[in-house]
């Protein structure tokens, strides 16, 4: 039986851990999006005083460190892949060139995670536990910045599972037309979310 190498056990570890937290981060999101927001629509003030504060905080403590666990996990494969002495990969080739491109909408919506959604939903926490609440304009943009995540992350995950497949050639014009075929999907996912109704 081959020896696994410090290389293999580090490639193995950090893709486990990178695919796992992008699950749950992934899966949050499509939550938040597809599930939370328009259900809280229909929060009377009362409702929504209790349930926000109980539910979101937990919520959103999985959803920001899972963005950032899959931010960090991520940049480790990448020097792992690409950029250490001796890497098994290019940066340029066609593989390289998906997944720099998955990794670019990653860094995107990680940003928005920590720098928009998260510190705007804390502010929004604090305002139901204190009774003074927040200007609708705030809110509005940590919906749009949780849109745009969502957005960015069909084609996102296309980009990494092409790279995982070892696509031989990324042409440009197929890059590009993965982003437009991703966005086009996601605004069809918004507008099914929109007309679906639920009934028990």
């Amino acid at each position: 039986m081959p020896e696994i190498s410090l290389f293999e056990w580090v490639n193995i570890l950090f893709r486990w851990v990178h695919v796992v937290a992008a699950i749950l981060w992934v899966g949050l999101l499509y939550f938040f999006n597809f599930v939370n927001a328009p259900t809280a629509k229909t929060y009377d003030p009362e409702t929504r005083k209790k349930v926000v504060p109980e539910l979101m905080p937990r919520a959103l403590f999985f959803f920001r460190w899972a963005a950032m666990i899959t931010f960090l996990a991520g940049w480790v494969l990448f020097y792992v892949n690409y950029l250490a002495p001796g890497a098994p990969a290019q940066a340029a080739s066609g593989r390289g060139v998906w997944i720099m491109t998955g990794m670019t909408f990653g860094t995107i919506m990680w940003f928005n995670v920590w720098f928009i959604i998260w510190p705007i939903q804390r502010k929004i926490i604090r305002g139901l536990r204190g009774g003074a609440g927040v200007p609708p304009e705030t809110a509005a943009w940590a919906l749009t910045a949780s849109k745009i995540n969502t957005y960015l992350s069909v084609p996102l995950v296309f980009c990494m599972l092409a790279g995982a497949g070892h696509f031989p050639y990324a042409p440009w014009y197929l890059v590009v037309g993965v982003v437009l075929l991703g966005f086009a999907v996601a605004a069809h996912l918004f507008m099914i979310a929109g007309k679906i109704k639920t009934e028990v």
